[in-house]
């Protein structure tokens, strides 16, 4: 059943992230990958509030399989966030890689944060 939730969840998460992607990036004329950088930061979010709602005893692992490991792990991407950053750096726009690698990591830290931040706030 536990597999059933996580391909329930990247069923949604994966159209998602193309969706968003393309619809984000379509709205910048650069070369950052802002379309990665906002799904990377909304899942880091949710992340973050549902593993404070786990914590607090909000949501049950069940939730977590659906969401935490299906959607989000559907919606986010690692492998593209470091693709883009490698092509950003070997087509010469080095800046704008390594604005992709320190306002990633920060923010997503940060977003996670908050996100069981709101969690707390909430439920504890």
């Amino acid at each position: 059943m536990n597999w059933l939730l996580v391909i329930a969840g990247a069923v949604v998460g994966a159209p998602l992230r193309y969706l968003t992607d393309r619809a984000v990036q379509a709205r910048h004329d650069t070369v950052f990958p802002w379309g990665t950088f906002t799904v990377n930061l909304a899942g880091c979010l949710v992340l973050g509030l549902l593993a404070g709602a786990v914590t607090y005893g909000a949501a049950s692992h069940s939730t977590q399989l659906l969401i935490g490991t299906g959607f989000c792990g559907a919606l986010t991407t690692y492998s593209t966030f470091s693709y883009e950053t490698l092509r950003l750096a070997e087509t010469g726009a080095r800046f704008f890689a390594v604005a992709n690698v320190v306002a990633s990591v920060i923010t997503g830290a940060g977003a996670a944060f908050t996100g069981a931040a709101v969690a707390q706030a909430i439920w504890a």
